[in-house]
């Protein structure tokens, strides 16, 4: 089974000022978004030439999961929605969705219609939480409270509906333990998969600017630093949760901060593999239910 990924163009409430505009801080979707994305193309045409473009490298994927990746992809009508998650699914092979969005995009009405889907197909919604701490989501203009994010996952949950949510370590002003102790609280929520990630400094982006004028505000990770935290994290994250990302890449080209030379996603994975058998430890291993 394989993601396609989909740009279905959407856009966020802090984008186009019904909650403020620019966006998030760090935020430039250019610097992820697959090369056969654009809300120019169907949805139909994306998911087609996205299981092309997989076919080349995973050639064992006989089904697929249509991701709404980009900005907020329940930020519309419902009826809009019906329309394109219905023909995602239309499309022979697609087995199910994969829906990114923000805690404040979602609401009862778009959650039941949501269920309605899950009954038949794989559904998750994933929701970018980023962090645990309103100080942290008002200085990277997310829009958003904490508060807000723990009502949609609980909302989400209460249906049946599986969660995912992603958090970014390393945000100005948080500290290893803050960081830490986002384990105890991701614990405490109905969570079924989580992605988690370094702080990157992306090129045209509001953070980009920050980091130019005051580098000493922010503490990126080094790579053997971050292995060993994204480790501890683990150590303390229930073991019925699973993690899907440990960390992202972004093309060098995109990068205006520091980043890890040419060590890959999937090289840092093996990395991480390879310090937990070290170690002799595991996810969950100082999880207390």
């Amino acid at each position: 089974m394989q993601k396609v990924t989909i740009d279905a163009g959407f856009t966020c409430p802090n984008r186009d000022g019904s909650k403020g505009i620019g966006g998030c801080t760090y935020c430039n979707n250019d610097a992820f978004n697959p090369s056969y994305c654009s809300p120019q193309k169907s949805i139909t045409q994306q998911i087609l030439e996205g299981i092309e473009f997989h076919a080349n490298r995973y050639r064992r994927a006989t089904e697929f999961l249509a991701y709404f990746q980009a900005y907020s992809n329940t930020y519309d009508s419902l009826q809009k929605l019906k329309t394109l998650f219905d023909e995602a699914l239309s499309v022979p092979g697609v087995i199910g969705l994969v829906i990114g969005t923000r805690p404040d995009c979602i609401d009862h009405e778009k959650l039941d219609y949501l269920q309605s889907l899950s009954r038949d197909h794989y559904l998750i919604v994933e929701y970018g939480l980023e962090s645990f701490y309103n100080q942290t989501l008002k200085r990277i203009n997310r829009g958003h409270t904490i508060e807000e994010s723990i009502f949609a996952i609980e909302e989400t949950a209460r249906r049946g509906i599986k969660v995912g949510v992603h958090l970014i370590f390393g945000l100005p002003g948080e500290t290893h333990d803050q960081m830490l102790e986002e384990a105890n609280l991701i614990n405490k929520l109905p969570i079924s998969n989580i992605k988690f990630h370094q702080l990157q400094i992306i090129k045209d982006t509001k953070m980009a600017d920050e980091y130019q004028r005051n580098p000493q505000d922010f503490s990126l990770f080094e790579l053997e630093e971050y292995i060993d935290f994204a480790i501890k994290f683990t150590e303390r994250l229930n073991p019925d949760i699973v993690i899907e990302r440990i960390t992202a890449e972004v093309p060098p080209r995109f990068l205006a901060g520091p980043g890890w030379g040419l060590v890959r996603t999937f090289t840092l994975l093996q990395m991480f593999e390879k310090r937990m058998e070290e170690m002799n430890t595991w996810q969950g291993r100082l999880f207390r239910r």
